[in-house]
C-alpha cells in the first residue's frame, strides 16, 4: 500500500469518526403518537399520567408541546427506547427542555439514560441506569443539577454543586460527556461547568494515600507558639469574680431571728481580671507542620474509558414530584455537542425570545394577551 493510499484510509476513518449521528429527538410534534413510542411502567399500579401540552404560557401553541406532569404528589415512570448504541471513542451529548410553569417546591426535572436490557414495563427508582441528569428542586436549601454515573455498578454523584434554574420558564440543559474522560454541563446553551471526570466524581480510589509505616517523630515540635518561661503573675492578679455589693444596705425591717443573718447581694468586681495565662511567645524548637508523606495508591488503577458505557437505548423520566405541572421537552442524544448546540437555538432559542400568550379572563368577559 502506498503513503498516499494510507493518508486517504487515516483521512476517510477520520471523517467517519467526525460523523455527526442523532441517535434519539423527540419534539412531540405528531399529536397523540407519542402514546405509542413512551411506555408507561407497570411497576406499580398509582404511577402519576403524563398530557401532551404547551402550558399555560408558550411561544407556539404546536411547537412547545412537551409531556407534562398532571398529579400532584406522585412517581412518575415514563420511558421510551431507541436503537442501541454505545458512546465509544466518541462524544456523548444529552439535551432536554424543562418548565417548571408551577413554581416547583420540591419535585425532579431529570432524565435517566438506560442500556437496552431495561424492562421499561417493569422500570422503576431501583432500575439500574447509566446517566441520570437535570434538575432537582426540594425546598429552599436543593437547588441542583444531577449528574450522576454508574459506574462498575455503583451510582456516583458529582463532587460539585451544580445549581439549576427555579423560575417558571423554559429552561434548556445540556450534558457533554468525551472520550478523553472530560465533561460539560451547560444550561441555555451556556457553560456552566466542566472538568474531568476521574477529578470530579469519586469513582477511583485516590491516585496518593498517607503512607501507614510513616509517623511523626516524638521529638517533632509544631507549636508554633509556647508560654513565655519568664512570665510571671503579678502579685495582685488573684481577685475574686464576684464581691458583696458596698452600695447594699440591710433592710430596716429585717429580722435577724426571723430572716436569718443577713448578707448584702453580689456584684461583679470591677477589679477582676480572670484567669491568669502567660504571654507567648515564638516557639525556638517549632519545626513547622509536620506533614505525612504519601505513597502510591497499590488500590488505583487508571482507566481511559470512565465515561464509555457498552449500551445505551433507554431514555426515561423517573421522579417524584410534589406539585405537578413540569412539561419536558426537546429531547436529544447525539455524538455532536455542535449539532446540539444548534437544535438548541433552534427549539429552547427560539421559544424564549418568541412571544407567548397568556390569557385573562376581563370583567367585560373580553380577552387580554399579555405578551412577554
Amino acid at each position: 500500500m502506498t503513503a498516499l493510499s494510507l493518508l486517504l484510509l487515516a483521512v476517510s476513518a477520520a471523517s467517519a469518526l467526525a460523523e455527526s449521528t442523532v441517535y434519539f429527538r423527540e419534539q412531540f410534534e405528531d399529536g397523540g403518537a407519542w402514546k405509542s413510542r413512551w411506555v408507561e411502567s407497570k411497576h406499580k399500579s398509582d404511577y402519576g399520567k403524563f398530557v401532551l401540552t404547551a402550558g399555560k404560557f408558550y411561544g407556539d401553541a404546536e411547537k412547545d408541546k412537551g409531556l407534562q406532569t398532571s398529579q400532584d404528589a406522585r412517581f412518575y415512570a415514563l420511558s421510551t427506547r431507541f436503537d442501541d448504541f454505545s458512546n465509544q471513542g466518541q462524544p456523548l451529548v444529552i439535551q432536554f427542555t424543562v418548565k417548571h410553569e408551577q413554581s416547583i417546591d420540591c419535585g425532579g426535572g431529570y432524565i435517566k439514560l438506560f442500556p437496552s436490557e431495561v424492562s421499561q414495563e417493569d422500570m422503576h427508582g431501583d432500575s439500574v441506569y447509566n446517566i441520570m441528569f437535570g434538575p432537582d428542586i426540594c425546598g429552599p436549601g436543593t437547588k441542583k443539577v444531577h449528574v450522576i454515573f454508574n459506574y462498575k455498578g455503583k451510582n456516583h454523584l458529582i463532587n460539585k454543586d451544580v445549581r439549576c434554574k427555579d423560575d417558571e420558564y423554559t429552561h434548556l440543559y445540556t450534558l457533554i460527556v468525551n472520550p478523553d474522560n472530560t465533561y460539560e454541563v451547560k444550561i441555555d446553551n451556556k457553560k456552566v461547568e466542566s472538568g474531568n471526570l476521574e477529578d470530579d466524581w469519586d469513582f477511583l480510589p485516590p491516585k496518593k494515600i498517607k503512607d501507614p509505616e510513616a509517623k511523626k517523630p516524638e521529638d517533632w515540635d509544631d507549636r508554633e507558639k509556647i508560654p513565655d518561661p519568664d512570665d510571671k503573675k503579678p502579685e495582685d492578679w488573684d481577685k475574686p469574680e464576684n464581691i458583696p455589693d458596698p452600695d447594699a444596705k440591710k433592710p430596716d425591717d429585717w429580722d435577724d431571728e426571723m430572716d436569718g443573718e443577713w448578707e448584702p447581694p453580689m456584684v461583679t468586681n470591677p477589679d477582676y481580671k480572670g484567669e491568669w495565662k502567660p504571654r507567648e511567645i515564638s516557639n525556638p524548637a517549632y519545626k513547622g507542620k509536620w506533614i505525612h508523606p504519601e505513597i502510591d495508591n497499590p488500590e488505583y488503577t487508571a482507566d481511559s474509558e470512565i465515561y464509555k458505557y457498552d449500551s445505551i437505548g433507554v431514555i426515561g423520566l423517573d421522579l417524584w414530584q410534589v406539585k405537578s405541572g413540569t412539561i419536558f421537552d426537546n429531547f436529544l442524544i447525539t455524538n455532536d455537542p455542535n449539532v446540539a448546540e444548534e437544535v438548541g437555538n433552534d427549539t429552547w432559542g427560539k421559544t424564549k425570545v418568541c412571544t407567548f400568550t397568556r390569557l385573562t379572563v376581563l370583567p367585560n368577559d373580553s380577552i387580554l394577551k399579555h405578551k412577554r
